[in-house]
């Protein structure tokens, strides 16, 4: 059993990457902000190393969905490549920044751009976990004490994913 989403997305894009062939690859982090981890690059034990550097809590809390895909987007703008996708890996629920998802994803579209989104969550939600350096784990709560559980919203990745020609798809 899995530790968190974090640690399933991590799965999903190792073996993603350890399958992707001939293609070039790039990797976009985001939370709270967005930023390219690793440009385009052919050679993939690049790409891994720099998935593996990837931890929680390097940026601000957070999802900005909308911020990722423009970032992921601007990386590829230029690029004459045939076909151009982005795996957008999410719970879907964005919270932070300055582009909503949809807006995002027509400008991916206009610009060529495939989203193939997946999801990472459980239905119904869970508990999130957060590091307590003085009692270990424990989960997130709100000001009211009541336990905040994470979402999975696969409506608006099948939106964004649509909106592009892509495709939803579960991990």
């Amino acid at each position: 059993k899995p530790k968190n989403r974090f640690t399933v997305a991590r799965e999903v894009l190792r073996d993603f990457i350890s399958q992707a062939g001939a293609n070039r690859l790039g990797l976009v982090v985001f939370a709270g902000q967005a930023f390219t981890q690793s440009p385009l690059a052919a050679d993939h034990a690049i790409v891994s190393q720099l998935l593996e550097r990837v931890e929680m809590g390097m940026l601000q809390d957070g999802t900005a969905i909308g911020m990722a895909i423009a970032t992921a987007a601007s990386r590829m703008q230029a690029s004459k490549a045939r076909s151009k996708v982005i795996i957008l890996l999410t719970d879907g629920v964005n919270n932070r920044g300055e582009i909503d998802p949809p807006t995002a994803a027509q400008a991916a579209a206009a610009m060529g751009i495939k989203i193939y989104a997946i999801g990472v969550g459980k239905q119904g939600g869970a508990p999130i976990p957060v590091p307590d350096p003085m009692f270990g784990k424990r989960y997130l709560r709100d000001a009211a004490g009541n336990l905040v559980m994470t979402k999975l919203d696969e409506d608006m990745l099948k939106k964004i994913a649509s909106i592009t020609g892509g495709q939803y798809f579960r991990a």
